[in-house]
């Protein structure tokens, strides 16, 4: 019989420890919340993360990736070390919730529940130093930067954070399903992100004589409708792929053709090789439109992370964890998603997985990155809950 199964009901013990934290956790994520700080500058932030850390009695290191916090929480025993991840920033969204703490910075808001996974992490710190003797191996918690612009897991990583690191964790809160309930997507689970920034240079002039200059705009109409085709007509309909022209900037006024015109896309994708496909097919497209169109077409494109895949080696374990914990009534396998995050880069390392933990407040329809996001609180405990016995199940 293992260490962690010798303890007197793990399933309640953890239970009690995320109840009688959860006032506590509340506290901090309303302190943050109502001072986000963005990517990279999430000073405040990580002082209070360090601060709680110390308070625990756990070692950790600040300013891993400009603005990261890097904890350990070493286990009874030897054995593997596993990685547990918390975004920390915010977005620049300016607040419309009402709430008594909402952001007091104009124009940024922690409209993506960052402030839920920084506490939720925080709590999860806690219940697992004080079962640390139970379990084998090694907790790295990793309090991360700049998500929103998927830089700040690469950032940590060059800081050493996955020196050793054996498997990873990581966790969203996801206002589409209840709070108490989980979510999980076996394989991939996010998409790809890239992005280009395409810049159409002809010749201006005046409207009135448009044989007398060369249109980038014209050039531009027609390289944002080809685009279209690449999912359509190039990437294979059972790999999944996005192309989106964002940002279309060009011209002045009515009558005057301009020299340039600027468009910002996104490509997503679930698949290496369609990955490929679409980057391929954008910049050949754009080459044509040059031909074409007699135009200049200069292309940067840049793949930003890849599709985060979830490894059956953490999945299966943690399922059984969830099982144990709360029933698997109360869990759900889900689709894919088309969005991104940079734990993917932590998920290219080691096996890892991506955890679901419903937010949905009690009459409330919300969506992430929205002015008006009110996340129930109750995901808190929730995640603490789950995330600590699946560390116990992985580190057992």
């Amino acid at each position: 019989m293992d260490d962690f199964t010798r303890i007197n009901d793990p399933a309640r013990r953890v239970r009690e420890a995320a109840t009688a934290l959860t006032s506590r956790l509340v506290e901090l994520r309303r302190d943050i919340h109502a001072h986000p700080e963005l990517a990279f500058e999430e000073v405040r932030t990580s002082g209070i993360v360090a601060a709680e850390l110390g308070r625990l009695g756990i070692e950790h290191r600040t300013g891993v990736g400009r603005t990261g916090v890097l904890g350990f929480i070493e286990g009874g025993r030897p054995g593997p070390t596993l990685a547990i991840r918390a975004d920390m920033d915010a977005l620049p969204i300016h607040e419309e919730t009402g709430l008594p703490f909402a952001s007091q910075v104009d124009g940024k808001m922690h409209a993506c529940g960052h402030d839920i996974h920084t506490v939720t992490l925080l709590g999860v710190a806690s219940v697992l130093k004080d079962l640390a003797p139970h379990f084998a191996g090694r907790v790295a918690l990793v309090f991360q930067p700049a998500e929103e612009t998927l830089e700040g897991a690469d950032a940590m990583i060059a800081d050493g954070v996955m020196d050793g690191v054996d498997m990873a964790l990581g966790f969203h809160n996801h206002p589409d399903m209840p709070t108490g309930r989980f979510g999980y997507v076996r394989g991939a689970c996010l998409a790809a992100a890239d992005k280009f920034d395409l810049i159409i240079r002809g010749k201006s002039g005046h409207a009135a004589h448009p044989y007398a200059a060369v249109d980038p705009i014209v050039a531009a109409a027609h390289f944002v409708t080809q685009a279209q085709t690449v999912v359509s007509r190039e990437v294979k309909p059972l790999q999944p792929a996005v192309v989106t022209i964002g940002q279309s900037t060009g011209g002045t006024t009515y009558n005057i053709i301009p020299e340039r015109v600027h468009l910002k896309g996104s490509v997503r994708t679930l698949h290496p090789e369609a990955r490929d496909t679409a980057e391929a097919a954008l910049r050949r497209l754009a080459e044509g439109i040059a031909v074409g169109m007699r135009v200049e077409a200069q292309m940067d494109y840049q793949r930003k992370v890849p599709p985060l895949v979830n490894s059956d080696r953490v999945l299966d374990p943690a399922l059984a964890a969830l099982a144990d914990q709360f029933g698997m009534d109360f869990v759900d396998e889900g689709e894919p998603s088309m969005g991104s995050e940079d734990f993917s880069a932590f998920a290219t390392r080691v096996p890892a997985l991506q955890l679901r933990i419903g937010s949905s407040a009690p009459g409330r329809q919300d969506a992430l990155h929205n002015a008006k996001y009110q996340p129930d609180e109750g995901c808190i405990p929730a995640g603490v809950e789950a995330l600590s016995r699946i560390a116990l199940q992985l580190l057992g």
